[in-house]
């Protein structure tokens, strides 16, 4: 289908920069027709109790675990009072209660909200799995750790695209695109779910590198496989910058004026990654623009 874009999962949980990905959830809603589903999730207690093995008394356990309560909801309401008021800002149907699967009648843009409980990775990602896409705030250097461990679960578990957005709010999306190619199943995948939004973009440009490129097909067959899909597009060599890809790959992406990037994720495998640095992870900590990240 044209748009075959119709559920959006958005995680809000007081990470990263929440308006920044309401505003873009909003323009995907619009453009899509679709719902746009967002979820928080409540602080696991048991967290906070498995400090039991580090020698603390009961009492002070009891103390960690009724102030982190009290710490969840007090964000939890932050969390609820913004959404609530930004969608009534922009008049979309506020289904507070809906499922995911309750999607709009007629095209109607509609939202929701809804508090789930457990592990924060595991419920995300359990959710994503009945989403079409799952949409991230872009990571913060203060956020904790849990924030990224739920941005990877989803990435590498719920088996569907992900979009992390900007770190500002933009003003539009997917009018100049650009598409990371190095002939992996990785970037196969980003390929095919980055089709709804390459359908109606003014430019696309695959990117390809001597240095990115491994076992698989060339950049030049890309142009084939989109032009089946109604997709105009043009191939872009780029070099790396200071001996660092993942810079080069931006810069192109930045020269283009591209508004979105799509890439295949940790081709490398990511311990490496982690480790010595790599694509996936420059883009990850650097980019400035939405990027779509497939697995």
């Amino acid at each position: 289908m044209l748009n075959d874009i119709r559920n959006i999962l958005l995680p809000l949980n007081g990470n990263g920069d929440i308006d920044a990905a309401l505003q873009l959830g909003l323009l995907y809603a619009k453009h899509f027709k679709a719902h746009l589903s967002a979820v928080t999730i409540g602080d696991d207690p048991n967290e906070t109790a498995a400090l039991a093995g580090e020698g603390l008394s009961g009492s002070m356990i009891n103390e960690m675990m009724a102030a982190a309560e009290h710490e969840s909801q007090r964000r939890l309401l932050q969390v609820h009072l913004k959404f609530d008021n930004f969608v009534r800002e922009h008049n979309v149907a506020n289904r507070r209660n809906a499922l995911p699967s309750d999607l709009p009648p007629n095209g109607q843009v509609s939202a929701s909200l809804e508090t789930l409980t457990g592990s924060e990775h595991e419920a995300v990602t359990w959710r994503a799995r009945l989403a079409d896409m799952t949409l991230m705030p872009h990571l913060a250097k203060n956020d904790d750790a849990r924030a990224s461990e739920t941005l990877h679960a989803v990435l590498f578990d719920s088996g569907r695209p992900l979009v992390i957005a900007p770190p500002k709010p933009p003003v539009h999306f997917g009018r100049r695109i650009c598409i990371a190619w190095n002939g992996t199943a990785e970037a196969a995948a980003a390929l095919r779910s980055v089709l709804p939004w390459a359908r109606h973009a003014e430019t696309v440009q695959v990117l390809t590198s001597p240095e990115y490129h491994r076992r698989g097909p060339e950049a030049e067959k890309v142009l084939a496989y989109l032009s089946l899909h109604g997709v105009e597009a043009s191939v872009r060599t780029f070099q790396s910058k200071d001996r660092d890809v993942g810079a080069g790959m931006m810069e192109a992406c930045y020269d283009l004026g591209a508004d979105m990037l799509a890439m295949g994720a940790y081709s490398h495998s990511r311990l490496r990654q982690m480790i010595i640095g790599g694509v996936t992870r420059h883009v990850l900590e650097k980019s400035t623009i939405s990027v779509l990240m497939s697995r």
